[in-house]
């Protein structure tokens, strides 16, 4: 039996702190399902779990009302994950922080999920919805990470 070129798997997440768990155990089950190694998986669920509390802290600002889309495509070699909120998308000028001065409390420690998300995945990229609203990051992590 042949395996289908991309599978997906969508999940609606309340935008309330915490339902990025589901979001992180979600992408982890993919992940593993396709042959991910754990270490792999487990710089996935950090940048899902990033980009989830991003959506919906900074996306969709709390409001309850509104919800987090997470659509995960598996590919043969390949996941990609977007994440979707309400907001406007990011600011692209943000200044990339000063990791010395967050590590010595001369920064506040926050402001590092975008540069934390890029270090654990392959591919990531944050789009602003044309629309005002219904941005998404997409995060892309390969499988034959080892050998390149």
């Amino acid at each position: 039996m042949s395996k289908p070129k991309s599978t997906n798997v969508e999940v609606r997440l309340p935008s309330r702190m915490g339902f990025e768990k589901v979001a992180m155990s979600t992408a982890a089950s993919v992940a593993k399902l396709m042959g991910f190694p754990e270490d792999r998986v487990e710089d996935l669920k950090t940048a899902v779990a990033e980009a989830c509390i991003n959506a919906i802290e900074h996306g969709n600002r709390m409001n309850e009302k509104l919800s987090v889309g997470v659509v995960l495509s598996a590919g043969d070699d390949e996941l990609e994950v977007k994440v979707i909120d309400d907001g406007k998308g990011m600011n692209k000028t943000q200044a990339k922080p000063d990791i010395d001065k967050k590590m010595h409390g001369e920064e506040d420690p926050r402001g590092m999920g975008m540069f934390l998300i890029q270090a654990l995945v392959d591919e990531a990229e944050w789009v602003a919805g044309t629309d005002g609203k219904s941005s998404y990051v997409r995060l892309v992590i390969r499988l034959d990470k080892e050998a390149e």
